[in-house]
């Protein structure tokens, strides 16, 4: 089992920045990778970032790329998101996720993420 507790959202303006943060416990040993995804009211949810636990790979949707970094710091069992020149478009509750899935390619699919947080708001002002 893992846990997964996020924080950091919040209301910015557009153009602004935030940093989210996701603290795993339990059994990250077996974590393979850990993503981002953000669900808009009345929208489905939809992968934002991921980083494999180990190593330096990450991935992003395109909507994001040069706007946000995901990082890790595996000392502190932490994740982050930094999401920079925010658009009003970005508002959705994000969610950080935990997958033992060893395969690269799925991490977009949410389904194939066995862990996911409580998520956390994020409001992007006009």
């Amino acid at each position: 089992q893992v846990q997964l507790v996020e924080s950091g959202g919040g209301l910015v303006q557009a153009g602004g920045s935030l940093r989210l943060s996701c603290v795993a416990s339990g059994r990250t040993s077996s974590v393979y990778a850990m993503g981002w995804f953000r669900q808009a009211p009345g929208k489905e949810r939809e992968f934002v970032a991921a980083i494999k636990w180990t190593g330096s790979i990450s991935r992003y949707t395109d909507s994001v790329k040069g706007r946000f970094t995901i990082s890790r710091d595996n000392a502190k069992n932490t994740v982050y998101l930094q999401m920079n020149s925010l658009k009003p478009e970005d508002t959705a509750v994000y969610y950080c996720a935990a997958t033992y899935t060893v395969q690269w390619g799925w991490v977009l699919l949410a389904d194939k993420y066995d862990y996911w947080g409580q998520g956390t708001q994020v409001t992007v002002s006009s």
